[in-house]
């Protein structure tokens, strides 16, 4: 049974963000036993597939994802489970598991495809242990993170200030930059 492979985690579709600083769209999926989030870049209209599903919108003609449920239910076969099974140069991979008279077949799928799918067939998203492993955010490390990240900033200020008032302008502008990078990444995180 999925529920009790260790390689795998469930996960659920925790929300759909734009973020801010690179305008892109952000799918949020939690892990509840662990207290992990993991973020995954989509395009927009997956992303407004997911978010109308999760808003319980539905629209008035078809989405894509919609038509693929509905071939898939005319077909009589069933969406099992969808995992997301790798991570490579910063691209998710996914696989829809599904399952007819003839048996069980991996489909393979771009995570956002799959994880609409996944909402509208009500089955099981999954995670793959050594993706979560590499690419979660953990909800507790995440806030001491942003702790050290203030206190990083304030001491940064200071040295900005002092460079300033001895006419070390490169240094100022090194320092400054520095600030904005991890004022960015405090955005992100508190997104």
């Amino acid at each position: 049974m999925a529920q009790n492979n260790p390689n795998i985690i469930q996960v659920k579709v925790e929300r759909v963000t734009l973020d801010t600083s690179s305008n892109r769209f952000v799918v949020i999926l939690r892990d509840e036993n662990y207290k992990r989030w993991l973020p995954i870049v989509v395009g927009p209209a997956e992303a407004q597939a997911i978010a109308l599903f999760l808003e319980r919108v539905t629209p008035p003609r078809p989405m894509t994802h919609d038509l693929m449920k509905r071939f898939l239910d005319n077909l009589e076969a069933t969406v099992i489970r969808i995992v997301i099974n790798d991570l490579r140069e910063n691209t998710y991979y996914a696989a829809i598991e599904i399952k007819n008279e003839h048996g069980t077949l991996p489909v393979d799928a771009r995570p956002s495809d799959a994880i609409a799918l996944a909402l509208r067939s009500n089955a099981p998203i999954f995670v793959d242990t050594s993706v979560m492993d590499r690419a979660a955010i953990n909800e507790e490390l995440d806030s001491i993170n942003i702790d050290q990240e203030e206190d990083e900033i304030k001491r940064l200020n200071i040295q900005m200030k002092d460079a300033v008032d001895e006419e070390r302008y490169e240094d100022a502008a090194h320092i400054r930059d520095m600030i904005h990078e991890l004022e960015e990444k405090l955005k992100l995180k508190r997104s």
